[in-house]
């Protein structure tokens, strides 16, 4: 597949570079004893039209049920496409998971904010602690109406605030903060805030389904998952897994939904 020219802004590490069996790449290698192992998932599209949704995602669940010690999954967005009433639909199929899961708002996430709560029982901005000393951060940047957002830098400041003293941060956001791919927004406080936290480790973006590697700014990581569902994108339905091992030394590595290929991989 042929990148598009944007990509020549950053260095970009993606799976384009390596479609073969991982034994270390981009001087990855994996932690001796892992104390915490989560996986991130975007672009789901449940409902779009002239799309397989329902296999794209029983192959997901599957995949990610085969994975051994995982705590937690982030859907990272686009969980519908559009219609509200996908909803609780998608909902019933992430709960075949084994693991705890949460979710963020992407733009094809039409419904009210009310809706979201009651469905999800977790508000569109949400944050909490695992394993006593690592921060997780989920951050909307849409609306009803499907707007590219940023995300609320109030909350984001007040959270990173209140986990400034635990080991590691990870955030999540939808839609890139920083117009580096076609589909992001520009957003530079929010970047300028995670930058000030030296113990965010990375931010995680779902949005855009033919990226897939790692960006950096101001020595912050930014990491795509490309996408396991929709009707465009990388032709390798894909998640994330980072893990963090009991001496702080953090990885992440996408894999293929397909096989569990690992395509890349870095250390953070």
């Amino acid at each position: 597949m042929k990148r598009r020219p944007f990509l020549q802004k950053l260095s970009l590490i993606g799976s384009t570079l390596m479609t073969m069996p991982f034994i270390t790449y981009g001087k990855m290698e994996f932690p001796k004893a892992t104390r915490l192992k989560f996986i991130t998932a975007s672009d789901g599209h449940y409902g779009q039209p002239d799309t397989d949704f329902e296999s794209s995602h029983r192959q997901l669940i599957d995949a990610i049920n085969r994975e051994q010690g995982v705590d937690f999954v982030v859907f990272n967005g686009d969980l519908i496409h559009d219609d509200p009433k996908w909803m609780p639909e998608v909902k019933k199929v992430y709960d075949q998971l084994n693991y705890p899961y949460y979710v963020c708002r992407g733009n094809h996430d039409r419904v009210t904010k009310e809706a979201w709560l009651q469905i999800w029982d977790q508000p569109e901005d949400f944050a909490f602690v695992e394993k006593e000393d690592k921060g997780i951060i989920l951050l909307n940047c849409s609306n009803e109406a499907g707007e590219y957002l940023c995300a609320d830098l109030a909350f984001l400041k007040a959270k990173l605030e209140e986990f400034k003293q635990l080991s590691q941060v990870f955030v999540f956001v939808h839609i890139s903060q920083n117009d580096w791919t076609r589909h992001g927004v520009a957003c530079e406080e929010i970047l300028d805030e995670i930058a000030a936290y030296p113990n965010v480790k990375a931010t995680f973006h779902g949005h855009d389904h033919d990226v897939d590697g790692i960006m950096l700014r101001k020595k912050k990581a930014f990491l795509w998952s490309g996408h396991f569902g929709g009707s465009w994108g990388n032709p390798f339905p894909s998640y994330r897994v980072c893990e963090v091992g009991e001496d702080g030394k953090t990885i992440s590595y996408l894999k293929t939904v397909k096989d569990g290929t690992i395509l890349n991989g870095h250390t953070l």
